[in-house]
């Protein structure tokens, strides 16, 4: 029988398993991220503790592992930028090779969904290279479209990266609740 990932949210004390499971994401798929393993192995241990420390706020900041037999072996982080609520962020997703191709990443999507979900964010959005790839492929089986046309992943890059939304919300249900802030204010 196959091992069952557990998802589960990253404690605050906990970012020196973050801190390594984010640097082996970045050294395992380089091309997949808009940072890179050079600039993220330098930072300092408070920089680490700090960004764990600065996410204990669920309504904001989601930051997932999977977990199998006691091993991190996937990473995703959902996040809402307060100035833009209506939208969702995916950041940070990756599977450890071993482990790709068995439901691993589409657990912690369907987990990220779901709470962005809950935070009535209207979308859900993420950056992936361009190419056919297995994240792509996952992210487009979710519904995510593409949004406006690709660019460099990161500055200087000659790989391309496109943005995809998945919309959680109807047209009508966004003027629904923007109608009801307006009534709120009122």
């Amino acid at each position: 029988m196959a091992d069952v990932p557990a998802i589960r949210t990253l404690a605050a004390d906990e970012w020196r398993l973050y801190r390594d499971l984010r640097l082996r994401a970045l050294a395992d798929s380089p091309d997949a991220f808009g940072s890179t393993l050079a600039q993220e192995a330098i930072r300092p241990d408070t920089d680490w503790a700090h960004r764990l420390a600065s996410s204990a706020d669920a309504r904001v900041n989601l930051p997932l592992v999977a977990e199998v037999r006691g091993e991190l072996v996937g990473l995703a982080w959902g996040r809402i930028d307060m100035s833009d609520p209506d939208v969702a962020a995916l950041y940070q997703m990756w599977v450890a090779p071993t482990y790709r191709g068995r439901g691993v990443g589409r657990k912690l999507l369907e987990m990220v969904i779901a709470w962005a979900t809950a935070q009535n964010a209207a979308s859900l959005d993420l950056g992936v290279t361009c190419g056919d790839s297995p994240a792509r492929r996952l992210y487009e089986r979710a519904g995510f479209a593409p949004l406006g046309e690709p660019g460099p992943l990161r500055p200087g890059s000659t790989l391309l990266a496109q943005h995809m939304r998945l919309a959680l919300k109807t047209a009508a249900e966004q003027g629904h609740r923007a109608d009801g802030a307006k009534r709120r204010s009122s």
